[in-house]
């Protein structure tokens, strides 16, 4: 019964590490940024960030080419499920992935 425990716990310490590695980043200054339904401008707009937003990235993938305060990338970062935003208004301190890609 102890091993079981133990391995109970040991999973649920894992998933708690795992949710604490998400970390949260600033939206560019004075921008009210479009997320979206795929990683494009093509897609749909599904809410607008306010400018002071900040947003955990969970994974990234390309997508269309974007420019803006951050430079032009193809880097879209997935904030939420089916949700993305354009890496180029997003302060990640990186001209490339800083997360896993999405699959």
């Amino acid at each position: 019964m102890l091993a079981g425990l133990t391995g109970a716990l040991l999973m649920v310490g894992a998933a708690t590490a795992e949710a604490a590695t998400v970390r949260y980043y600033p939206v560019a200054p004075g921008y009210r940024v479009n997320v979206r339904s795929g990683p494009g401008t093509s897609y749909t707009i599904i809410r607008v960030l306010t400018a002071d937003a900040k947003v955990p990235i969970y994974c990234q993938t390309p997508g269309s080419t974007e420019t803006g305060p951050y430079g032009t990338s193809n880097i879209w970062d997935n904030v939420s499920n089916g949700q993305y935003v354009s890496d180029a208004y997003v302060n990640t301190g990186s001209d490339g992935y800083i997360a896993d890609r999405c699959s």
